[in-house]
Formats: C-alpha cells, sequence, structure tokens
C-alpha cells in the first residue's frame, strides 16, 4: 500500500504548483461552509496544507467513517483508506484537476472552484463505499500556487455505487461550472452549465415547478422551458429525477 501513497505523493511534489512558504487561511466557520457545499449523506473534512502535507481542522466525523482519532491522523493515513485499484484513478483526477485549474481557469480564479470526483475508500469496518471527494482551494501564494486545500469526503453509496470515474469543477460565486471532465482532459466529454442553468438545477432539486422557477428568477416560463431543454440535451438526463441525481453525483448540487 506504501506504493500506492507514494504515487499520490509523487505526483503533488513532481506536477503541482504549490506555494513555497507557508499561507494563511482566511477567518472561516469551517461547519458553515461545509455544511453550505454538501449534506447528502455521512461526511468528514479536513485542510491539507501542500506547503508541509500537514492537516488541520479535521472534523470528528472521521472517527465514525474510518476510525481514525481526528487529533493524530495523518494524510497517509487518509491516502491509505483509498480502494488499490482506484489509486491510478485519483492520481489522474488530481492531474486533470490542476491542468484544467490553471490552464482553463486561470491562476487568478481557481479558489473559485470546487472540485469533485469519486473513488472507493475503506471504511472503519475494513469494507470499502464510494467516496465523493470534493475540494476547495482556501490559500494560494503571490505567484497564484496551491497554499491549502479543504477536502471534504462523503459516503454516496445510498446514492450510486457505480463510479463515472470523471471529475466535475463546480463555479462558486456565479462562475460556471464544467461537468464530465475525462481525466485524459478530453474536450468532447466536457459538458459546461451557464450560471443561469445552474441556477435552474437547483431550482428543480428542491421541487419547483417551472411557474415557481420563472417567478423565482424573474424570467419567463418559456425562458424556464428554454434553460431545461438546453440543460437536458447537455447533460444526457431524461428526467429530472435522473438529473437531480447526477448533479448531487457531481457536487452540483
Amino acid at each position: 500500500m506504501a506504493y500506492d501513497i507514494n504515487k499520490l505523493q509523487t505526483f503533488w511534489n513532481n506536477s503541482v504548483r504549490t506555494a513555497i512558504h507557508d499561507t494563511t487561511i482566511p477567518h472561516l466557520n469551517f461547519e458553515e461552509l461545509v455544511s453550505a457545499i454538501i449534506s447528502v449523506g455521512p461526511f468528514y473534512f479536513y485542510v491539507i496544507d501542500f506547503f508541509d502535507r500537514s492537516i488541520s481542522h479535521v472534523s470528528p466525523a472521521i472517527k465514525d467513517i474510518h476510525g481514525f482519532n481526528p487529533e493524530t491522523v495523518t494524510l497517509n493515513d487518509i491516502i491509505n483508506t483509498i480502494h488499490p485499484e482506484d489509486m491510478d484513478f485519483v492520481v489522474n483526477a488530481e492531474e486533470a484537476n490542476f491542468n484544467f485549474l490553471y490552464q482553463i481557469i486561470g491562476k487568478d480564479n481557481i479558489t473559485n472552484y470546487k472540485s469533485n470526483f469519486s473513488f472507493r475508500s475503506r471504511l472503519k469496518n475494513g469494507e470499502y463505499c464510494l467516496l465523493n471527494h470534493q475540494a476547495i482551494i482556501l490559500t494560494t501564494d503571490v505567484n497564484g500556487c496551491v497554499g491549502k486545500s479543504l477536502n471534504i469526503h462523503t459516503n454516496i453509496d445510498h446514492i450510486t455505487k457505480k463510479n463515472s470515474y470523471n471529475l466535475s469543477l463546480i463555479g462558486l460565486k456565479n462562475f460556471p461550472s464544467y461537468m464530465d471532465i475525462n481525466v485524459s482532459f478530453n474536450s468532447n466529454n466536457l459538458i459546461s452549465y451557464t450560471k443561469r442553468e445552474v441556477e435552474i438545477i437547483k431550482c428543480i432539486s428542491k421541487g419547483c415547478t417551472n411557474k415557481k422557477i420563472a417567478e423565482h428568477l424573474q424570467i419567463s416560463i418559456a425562458t424556464v422551458k428554454t434553460h431545461r431543454k438546453n440543460i437536458h440535451q447537455k447533460s444526457g438526463c431524461k428526467n429530472a429525477v435522473e438529473l437531480v441525481n447526477k448533479s448531487l453525483l457531481h457536487g452540483l448540487i
């Protein structure tokens, strides 16, 4: 298993634009931030410092999921829970994530995105579940290199046990979102949602009718219908239930 851990550590060491000095996290309420991001299953979170690979702000829930003591758990302990057969995917997903952030989104905006992918992870009882990994870069240095990142891991076995083996980047603060990014960086598999489309997907997830969506967004019902048609065409989903489930897996809602 140490070899598998080294795969991820080696990628971070050689390929990630890491801050050359310690960076300071702005004042944040992590519980509120995480609750606003995801609430679809049991989860824990922690902050990784890419400067020295230390972790901090580990939530107590990590003990319920993995059996780790939040006061003494290390980054390698967490990496070691990744299923050996998923390690290559995780490394490739991390590479695609950072390539997309710096090549497409740009270093000035990388803190405005949440990356999202899933992998199998070992629970405290020794069994494996599908964990959804979400990460938000909290700090960068003066050169735009990665400092600290908030990582959130959620057990989504109750939603699906089938992994799409794709990456999504969810725009925060009204930035556009990019779905189903192939880890080989094949743009043909990319789904891009506009700010308005994301707003409508979130309304659909709350069970809103076209009329309610139109009133909430102050647009016409005809415009809502057009957006919904475009959303279904982009996502490949046939109905709202399928769309909501897919959006949950992508970390969009």
